[in-house]
């Protein structure tokens, strides 16, 4: 591990790490062609952020379960994990094999959005779950207090959409995949019979399909 990326680590616990050797496991990407990589360490993180975020958001709202699912789901996405991983600079310190590198592995969502996880799956296993809930809870404070997850998710929306003007469900097709698996590419076409189609791209199916869907209400609805 680099003197940055110590540095990196020093300034986001508040103290030096003690195992270096698991927090270089976690700012590991398998196409450095590492013994270990992140994956295992993004795993435990994932849930671990979860259920930090489902705990804050019963403490702090009245809402009832499929609202607080929606906020829940919204603020634990790839999409919020990278934004959370970009705001504190995460990329200048993940390691990648050279060809990720030339493929802009280190401004993909779904590498940024998985290291972040392995960082909380890290500090979960070397600091225990009261000081990773701090550490969530202080990372995640922005899109907490913002308004993640409080507007209708547009697939919903659209869905809600097409019952209300008596047409039959939006039909999600893939387009075109593209780019190497750990950047890949996913384009998606979204129709309602009668209506019309729109297209977007995104870094995964899921994320696509909601673009495709947020596209195609604001052509038609």
């Amino acid at each position: 591990m680099n003197s940055e990326s110590l540095d990196f680590l020093t300034s986001l616990l508040g103290h030096p790490p003690h195992d270096k050797d698991l927090w270089l496991e976690a700012l590991t990407h398998g196409s450095t062609g590492a013994a270990r990589d992140y994956q295992r360490l993004e795993f435990l993180g994932d849930r671990v952020l979860g259920m930090v975020i489902a705990e804050w958001l019963f403490q702090l709202e009245a809402s009832d379960e499929g609202r607080m699912s929606q906020r829940l789901n919204a603020l634990v996405s790839r999409a919020t994990c990278a934004e959370v991983a970009r705001a504190i600079d995460l990329a200048d310190h993940i390691l990648l094999g050279k060809q990720a590198r030339e493929d802009g592995g280190k401004d993909s969502d779904n590498i940024l959005g998985d290291v972040m996880e392995a960082l909380i799956g890290a500090s979960f296993v070397a600091e225990g779950f009261d000081a990773t809930r701090d550490l969530i809870r202080r990372l995640w404070a922005d899109p907490v207090a913002g308004k993640a997850g409080q507007a209708k998710h547009p697939k919903s929306a659209l869905q809600e959409w097409a019952a209300g003007n008596r047409r039959r469900g939006p039909e999600y097709r893939l387009v075109e995949r593209s780019g190497p698996d750990h950047a890949a590419r996913f384009t998606v076409a979204v129709s309602i019979n009668g209506v019309g189609e729109a297209e977007a791209t995104g870094t995964s199916m899921r994320e696509a399909e909601t673009a495709a869907a947020a596209a195609f209400m604001q052509r038609f609805g």
